[in-house]
């Protein structure tokens, strides 16, 4: 059998408010409850499960989403239809920009939990660079 990633936790004070934060953005399938936690399905058949965290503070996770130009392009316009802050860098030094790495498209933003989220067209390392 080959290995294969399917779930992992993302801590959230609010699960379905980070859940239901990105399946907008992202343009997929409302989150679902499964058990303690809001479960996300991924088109690659990877489930983010939204939970609640054992202590007040939250560690900021860095999420990664390869989409086609097409999703690319929804998920921006949503993003600036919400005025949420974007940046072309993780450490985002370059506000209010989106990146071309590997001759795509990429652009950071936030969740309401403060988790690092990432939207990128082509895998890194897979063409030109910027």
């Amino acid at each position: 059998m080959a290995v294969q990633l399917n779930h992992t936790i993302v801590a959230a004070h609010d699960k379905w408010a980070s859940a239901q934060f990105l399946t907008e953005i992202l343009g997929l399938t409302p989150p679902r409850s499964a058990g303690v936690f809001v479960a996300v399905q991924l088109d690659n058949d990877v489930t983010l499960d939204f939970a609640e965290p054992g202590a007040d503070h939250i560690r900021c996770q860095h999420l990664a989403f390869l989409v086609s130009e097409d999703d690319f392009d929804a998920a921006f316009a949503r993003i600036r239809e919400r005025e949420l802050m974007y940046w072309a860098d993780p450490r985002q030094r370059f506000p209010g920009e989106i990146n071309t790495h590997d001759g795509g498209r990429g652009v950071y933003f936030l969740d309401p939990n403060g988790h690092a989220l990432e939207l990128i067209t082509r895998p890194y390392g897979s063409g030109e660079s910027a």
